[in-house]
């Protein structure tokens, strides 16, 4: 009955969103793995709560005029996608990025729900942005751009309502740009921004959190078959925020990372990335913003290999290595590409981008039996390290960047304790995927069933 009403909702839900791929493929993995809770929870069925969370409270689309240093005016789209707010006010991201349209935003917004309940934080979900490209923008017109975006979103977002933060494209400049016309515009210095400099209400560790989290997951899964990142090879997609602390972490702990990628290509550092090498990096792509090409000019024993446009496979991930953290974008890696992965010797992958394995890819991960941490509860730890710069927000203090980073491991430790139990609980020991969309689905479940908003 439950697997026949799920394939009913899916049904509704494809015809009611077309030409929304990445959502689509979201909410199917996520609602196919949930047929075991339906069974027995059929009070879930009677309240359609499938059909609630598939469905955005609010949908926010605005057009975004700037004026480039040329005087030309130009045009852009704005999004807000509220998703949920029945555990909190909404929380996630804004991303700047070519790409951007509504169903990625749906996508995004969608994974957020349950990634935010993962971390125990009361805190809903949502995403936006804009398909404003920032790359090669001087910093006047990306100010320029910000103000506009921010003139328009500010009526819909405060502390307790939505709490954007940064995303791809959306760093350190971007939010500050955007705080300041907040400010400019309603006369209030609250925290409805996070991702905020440590110097005026942000919080130690946000930047380094997800990808110290994605890290600390990794741990985790480790240490059920009795092992740790110590001397693993170790391969890094990406080169932003996420990439970048991925690596300073595996250093930390003793892995050893050996290659990172942008749209351009990716290097393989045979010797391995270490402590200078990554400073190296973090000042070519957030100083200079070039490109890691680059890299191979000054450690001229790494390789560069170009990315291939249309391959259907991606080479970086067919480099023998023990452990892989996707830190890139979604859908980057394959089915090929994960079959490339089980073959090259990988037996943990612990994905710092969101959803970033497509489901052929995820299939042969979860039949093969190696250690997979999935984005919703791998990555958690960018946004749980926001929900704690919102708890100093209201608090007027900043905390040490010891206290943040311990609560930070407590909370990936946290995910993957409830993640475990879970996969548990309805019969799937060690499948992380099943175990994070259920754990996540029957915390925001049951507090839509508490609401009682019918």
């Amino acid at each position: 009955m439950a697997s026949s009403y799920v394939d009913s909702v899916l049904d509704d839900i494809e015809a009611n969103n077309p030409g929304e791929p990445e959502f689509l493929q979201a909410v199917r993995e996520v609602y196919t793995s949930l047929v075991p809770v339906l069974e027995r929870h059929k009070e879930y069925r009677e309240a359609k709560i499938l059909e609630r969370m598939a469905e955005p409270e609010r949908v926010i689309i605005f057009r975004v005029p700037w004026l480039d240093d040329g005087g030309v005016i130009h045009l852009n789209r704005g999004y807000r996608v509220q998703m949920s707010s029945s555990i909190g006010p909404y929380k996630g991201g804004l991303r700047f990025h070519p790409t951007v349209y509504l169903g990625l935003l749906k996508f995004l917004a969608f994974e957020q729900v349950y990634k935010n309940a993962l971390t125990g934080l009361p805190m809903g979900g949502a995403k936006g942005g804009s398909n404003f490209d920032p790359k090669g923008r001087s910093d006047g017109e990306v100010r320029r751009f910000c103000q506009s975006f921010m003139t328009e979103l500010y009526r819909h977002i405060g502390q307790f309502t939505d709490i954007p933060a940064g995303d791809i494209g959306v760093g350190a400049r971007e939010i500050g740009a955007l705080f300041g016309q907040y400010k400019r515009i309603t006369n209030q210095f609250t925290g409805v921004l996070t991702g905020k400099g440590p110097n005026w209400g942000g919080s130690h560790i946000r930047p380094e959190a997800t990808g110290y989290g994605a890290v600390y997951f990794a741990q985790e899964m480790l240490a059920t078959r009795g092992d740790t990142l110590e001397g693993k090879t170790c391969l890094v997609s990406g080169s932003g925020n996420v990439a970048q602390y991925t690596v300073e972490k595996l250093l930390a702990l003793g892995g050893r990372p050996v290659t990172l990628s942008d749209s351009g290509g990716f290097i393989h550092d045979p010797d391995g990335i270490d402590e200078e090498k990554l400073g190296w990096v973090m000042q070519l792509k957030n100083e200079r913003r070039g490109r890691i090409r680059e890299y191979v000019e000054k450690y001229p024993r790494a390789v560069f290999v170009a990315a291939g446009a249309g391959a259907e496979a991606n080479p970086l991930w067919s480099i023998p290595a023990d452990c892989a953290f996707p830190s890139a974008t979604q859908n980057e890696i394959t089915g090929k590409d994960a079959a490339s992965l089980i073959a090259g010797g990988v037996t943990v992958v612990a994905e710092g981008a969101n959803m970033p394995t497509t489901p052929d890819g995820v299939h042969l991960f979860l039949a093969s039996g190696l250690l997979y941490g999935p984005g919703k509860a791998a990555n958690a730890g960018g946004v749980a390290v926001s929900g704690l710069e919102m708890s100093q927000d209201s608090e007027r203090l900043q905390w040490p960047r010891e206290r943040v980073d311990a609560e930070l491991q407590q909370i990936m430790r946290t995910i993957h304790t409830q993640v475990t139990a879970a996969a548990e609980e309805y019969g799937n020991p060690g499948n992380y995927v099943m175990g994070a969309n259920i754990a996540g689905f029957v915390k925001v479940a049951d507090a839509i069933l508490d609401e009682q908003i019918w």
